[in-house]
């Protein structure tokens, strides 16, 4: 009990520390940047140049699943094509750059690295490939207001209260992956996890997947639970497998979906969660 004690506070200690100061520094860097024009680039002629920035924008904008709903509503009115809201849709909820950095700094800047690729591409891809089968048509009409994406110029308070919001939403998470990765690391046996889950077997890297997605674990908690669970011997596919799904489709996400979908889009959409969480894992498998 007092290992896991003493796992945990060292843990949640290191994890509190990166994350107040990453963010904080995110959100002041936010200030300077230009939504607006952003988003007047993704409407362009060059879809690949589009989406590159649809990306770019997904990375700055570090929203959970369920929070990128109304911004894809908002991209959506503003006419933006489908193709292209649909890449942010799928990126921005697992490029989180304040999340990304912890990644890092607790499990390596090259599997960070890798799992940034790796999403990025996968976002891409599915996004256009939706819009090739013609998946626009099962758009609702939506409309929202109140959203408001324009710059606003810096200033400490401000920058203060957006980091403390988000430690009020993100944070609680954090530490409940903490717990859990400290007590995971007491009491869970190093043989059994090496024994049932530390071979390199391809199925357990589709049950990952199938599995993280109805947990609803935030990207935020299932870092400090992989950061355990490879220590102890877990292979890394299955792990990023579950944080991809986990992060990309949770339940509550798929019932606000249901507000601006159609039931054939939302299908396709966990499909492609899961799609994008097993070629991750198959990547991570062979790397």
């Amino acid at each position: 009990m007092i290992n896991i004690v003493k796992s945990f506070s060292v843990l949640a200690l290191e994890l509190t520390i990166l994350f107040f100061v990453i963010s904080f520094v995110i959100h002041m860097l936010q200030a300077f940047i230009p939504f607006e024009k952003i988003e007047k680039r993704m409407t362009g002629n060059n879809r690949m140049g589009a989406s590159m920035v649809a990306i770019v924008f997904a990375f700055i904008t570090p929203f959970c699943s369920c929070s990128t709903i109304p911004i894809v509503v908002n991209l959506l009115k503003n006419k933006i094509p489908f193709s292209i809201v649909m890449v942010f849709l799928f990126a921005s909820p697992v490029l989180d750059p304040t999340i990304i950095t912890v990644m890092g700094v607790v499990m390596g800047w090259e599997i960070a690295g890798l799992y940034t690729l790796i999403t990025a591409i996968c976002s891409i891809i599915i996004g256009f490939t939706l819009d090739h089968f013609g998946f626009e048509k099962y758009v609702k009409r939506v409309t929202m207001t109140g959203f408001n994406s324009s710059t606003s110029t810096f200033n400490w308070s401000e920058a203060w209260n957006e980091t403390w919001q988000l430690m009020k939403n993100v944070y609680p998470y954090l530490i409940i992956g903490a717990a859990i990765g400290s007590l995971i690391h007491g009491v869970v046996p190093t043989e059994w996890i090496v024994k049932w889950f530390g071979h390199d077997a391809w199925w357990l890297i589709p049950i990952a997947a199938v599995i993280g997605i109805p947990l609803y674990i935030r990207l935020s908690s299932m870092i400090p639970i992989s950061q355990v669970l490879i220590m102890k011997g877990m292979a890394l596919g299955p792990v990023m497998a579950m944080m991809i799904s986990s992060a990309g489709a949770s339940l509550p996400e798929i019932v606000l979906m249901k507000s601006i979908f159609r039931k054939e889009l939302i299908i396709a959409f966990i499909l492609s969660v899961l799609s994008m969480s097993m070629i991750s894992g198959i990547m991570f498998y062979f790397v």
